[in-house]
């Protein structure tokens, strides 16, 4: 993309607000150099060179005060994050500080940066692609090793490469089939339909592929929510805690003790879970607030990612267990992993009973997965927490250091539209559809492919993606 030209130059707190030992105030556009010059003690800022640091004091011109002492980092055109000139003050943290340095430099003339408009430019500068942009925002926000290493890989352009290659290929055959209508009248055909095929397939399981990783992008982006259940005193709660490794919910020997869901975060091995503490299961119940709770525990397990049934191994029989599963699970297509608790109380005939029922974690089979500890004493966790791992990850996460994984609803959206058009650019070839038709659909799966990276784009999308950026950012 070209580069794009602005007038004017924003300013922003790129730090995050609040008390702390630095923040930095960031600038950029083509006053960024002069609008400092004039109120940094170092005159000769206009002079020097780009990507340099400059140590001194920020004065107010008007009343001779100096507002901090600070450092300059200097980054000229085109070599800066927005391709314009930058220049970011390291200032105290202090939200006077930061307050005055602001208003110091509004008052020379720059303008307060909107939400995401310094990526927007960097964009917009052709400095990256829209994907990479989104990405930007992505590993801001990422809280796990798996999150940070997808957006990585799509800031440094992974994903984004991948789609050039599938459109360039395209193109070349778009062009010969546009280059058939200019010259419709004399029935001359350009474009090897058989190559055409062939290519389609191709493209058509590379957008497959894409699509499949959207749902583990989901899971490695927002997490997983995994919904524990059972019966009132199967020690739901003490799980949550153990879990969580804090005093999360309250832990009673009355059954019904937990009315409503609790739920927390926590990360294990790179994937982030939402473990959500429900009411105990039980119908008869008179207690009025403790049968709403188990109405909500059961539309909870509804929208759960993967389902946690806590038993108490010496309370239940396997036949209980999993007629409860069933029951709970009905009309449901949920991960299930049957977890039994109290192993310090349990008989070994009956942990024997029960390891006949279902399967262990790792081995093979369709069964629900099992696994056993003690909450109370903190038995068994990590043999949990791996067997959490293992049914999240399969196969799949395996390679996500190299793989492209796609986590944005946006790029998920416009991929349905592009495998839609090539699905019917491949049925025209089959019915031997007219070279227009085909050249309109293999056009609209171009312009979807091209939406992702921004190559097609409208300012309508811009806004809505950069607006969700943080200021400064």
């Amino acid at each position: 993309m070209a580069q794009a030209l602005f007038s004017d130059t924003i300013v922003a707190l790129s730090t995050p607000p609040g008390a702390g030992a630095l923040a930095i105030v960031r600038l950029s556009g083509p006053a960024a150099v002069d609008l400092t010059a004039a109120v940094f003690s170092k005159k000769n800022l206009t002079q020097a060179a780009g990507h340099t640091l400059h140590y001194g004091t920020l004065r107010d011109p008007d009343s001779g005060s100096i507002v901090d002492e600070v450092v300059v980092a200097l980054y000229r055109a085109p070599r800066s994050f927005t391709r314009e000139d930058v220049v970011e003050i390291s200032c105290h943290g202090s939200d006077y500080v930061v307050r005055q340095v602001l208003a110091l430099l509004l008052r020379r003339g720059a303008r307060l940066a909107e939400a995401g408009e310094f990526t927007k430019r960097a964009f917009l500068n052709g400095a990256m692609d829209l994907a990479q942009a989104e990405a930007v925002a992505d590993l801001i926000a990422a809280d796990s090793a798996l999150s940070h290493r997808v957006a990585l890989n799509q800031l440094r352009g992974g994903f984004s490469q991948e789609l050039r290659e599938l459109r360039g290929r395209l193109i070349k055959f778009a062009a010969l089939l546009e280059l058939e209508l200019d010259f419709g009248e004399e029935d001359v055909e350009f474009a090897d339909r058989t190559g055409l095929a062939q290519l389609l397939a191709e493209v058509r399981a590379v957008v497959a592929g894409l699509l499949r990783s959207f749902e583990l992008g989901n899971v490695i982006k927002n997490g997983i929510t995994a919904v524990i259940a059972g019966r009132p005193n199967a020690g739901k709660s003490t799980l949550l805690n153990a879990l969580l490794r804090e005093e999360r919910a309250i832990v009673s020997a009355i059954p019904g003790t937990t009315r409503d869901f609790i739920e927390d975060e926590v990360s294990i091995d790179g994937l982030r879970f939402r473990f959500v503490d429900t009411a105990g299961l039980r119908d008869d119940t008179a207690d009025e607030v403790e049968a709403i709770g188990v109405a909500r525990t059961r539309e909870r397990v509804s929208k759960a990612a993967l389902l946690l049934y806590l038993f108490d191994l010496t309370q239940m029989s396997p036949e209980e267990v999993q007629a409860e599963i069933r029951e709970l699970t009905q009309g449901l297509d949920l991960p299930v992993m049957a977890v039994g608790n109290k192993t310090d109380l349990a008989t070994p005939d009956a942990q024997a009973a029960f390891a006949s029922a279902f399967r262990i974690p790792d081995a093979a089979g369709p069964e629900t997965p099992l696994v056993f500890l003690a909450a109370g004493q903190g038995q068994g966790l990590e043999g949990l927490q791996e067997a959490l791992v293992r049914q999240v990850r399969g196969s799949a996460l395996e390679n996500t250091a190299s793989a492209t994984i796609v986590t944005n609803v946006r790029h998920a959206r416009a991929l349905e539209a592009a495998a839609a058009h090539l699905a019917a650019v491949q049925a025209g070839l089959d019915t031997g559809r007219g070279t227009e038709l085909l050249a309109a659909d293999l056009r609209h799966a171009l312009a979807a492919l091209g939406e992702i990276t921004g190559e097609i784009s409208s300012e309508d999308l811009l806004t809505s993606i950069f607006t969700q950026f943080c200021i400064g950012k």
